[in-house]
């Protein structure tokens, strides 16, 4: 398997840290409303869902991170959340922002064809 193929798995868990970060601690902070273009008000009326949201995140870095530490018998995990997080990206470009195509689903895609070579 390939290590360049790894480091891309292994970016993408620290992207969906970041996303946990930013929608479970800093969704109604500065930055937070910053990156998702949020009003004070919205971001205090959905702090609780988007901590939800956040968590959920958080399962998918958990699942990229265990499935390197596996080793050859890890691609299966690493196939299985990279499949997640694409179908989360795709389906949020769909219905929320088309730029969580390039900033989640992408990246994604990216790691899965890098894997199957």
């Amino acid at each position: 398997m390939s290590t360049v193929a790894n480091v891309v798995v292994l970016l993408v868990a620290l992207l969906h840290v970041y996303i946990l970060v930013l929608e479970m601690f800093l969704w109604d902070k500065p930055q937070g409303r910053k990156a998702f273009g949020l009003t004070p008000e919205f971001a205090a009326q959905t702090k609780v869902l988007a901590a939800n949201q956040g968590l959920y995140n958080g399962f998918l870095a958990a699942g990229l991170f265990w499935g390197p530490s596996l080793g050859s018998a890890g691609l299966a995990v690493k196939v299985f959340f990279l499949s997640c997080v694409l179908v989360a990206g795709v389906y949020g470009a769909a219905t929320a922002n088309k730029r969580i195509l390039f900033i989640q689903a992408v990246p994604a895609a990216v790691g899965l064809v890098l894997l199957l070579l």
